[in-house]
């Protein structure tokens, strides 16, 4: 079957807090052709959080079991609790035109690279500044001060992988950034790549992890 009859895999990475949720969910909700690939995960939901909504919430021995079934195209653990991408839900999509958006780390992303013949895009967002991911993790964990030390402190090996995607974005304003992303994503689908500006992007991760 031609690479057309199919859906296109894009892939959002972030450091936790730069808005990789957000703008995938921005996404799906203004672009009738796209749909989030909803994870498995052991952790606990969010008060606001639905089942099947935002993730799939199992327990431990369910997620070892879909593991053991190679029931995953990647899986992953990070800050304590596992992540996983049912490949089933993927491929029916996919088969059905419908394009695929991951909201996944770079855990993930390394995974679903090595498969073959997967159509895949990828993209790293970038926070403005580590003030501005400070507050937006104050706002989601209040008051949960190891929790946002734990991110925080994470954040340099987030960005170390940034080279890893064919995209990167500054998210210093949701809707610039998500015109931005929406543009490429346009090119893309009409087989256009579009150039990259490394040296710009080199001195932004240089000023947000010094």
């Amino acid at each position: 079957m031609d690479a057309k009859d199919y859906g296109v895999m894009f892939i959002l990475s972030s450091p936790s807090g730069a808005g990789k949720t957000t703008l995938t969910k921005k996404i799906a909700e203004e672009n009738s052709n796209f749909s989030i690939s909803i994870s498995h995960t052991t952790r606990t939901p969010r008060p606001n959080e639905i089942d099947g909504k935002e993730y799939h919430f199992i327990n431990q021995e369910k997620f070892n079991l879909l593991i053991e079934n190679n029931d995953f195209y990647e899986y992953a653990k990070i800050f304590n609790n596992y992540y996983g991408t049912l490949k089933k839900p993927v491929i029916n999509m996919l088969s059905n035109k419908i394009d695929v958006l991951f909201d996944i780390d770079w855990q993930g992303t390394q995974q679903l690279k090595k498969i073959k013949d997967l159509n895949l895009v990828t993209f790293f967002i970038l926070p403005q500044n580590l003030e501005v991911l400070k507050k937006r993790l104050l706002n989601r964990h209040g008051g949960q001060e190891k929790l946002i030390k734990e991110r925080m402190e994470k954040f340099n090996e987030e960005v170390s992988h940034w080279e890893e995607y064919d995209y990167v974005v500054v998210n210093d304003d949701l809707e610039i950034c998500y015109n931005k992303i929406l543009n490429i994503i346009k090119s893309e689908k009409k087989g256009i790549k579009v150039e990259k500006n490394l040296e710009e992007i080199k001195s932004k991760v240089k000023k947000l992890i010094q």
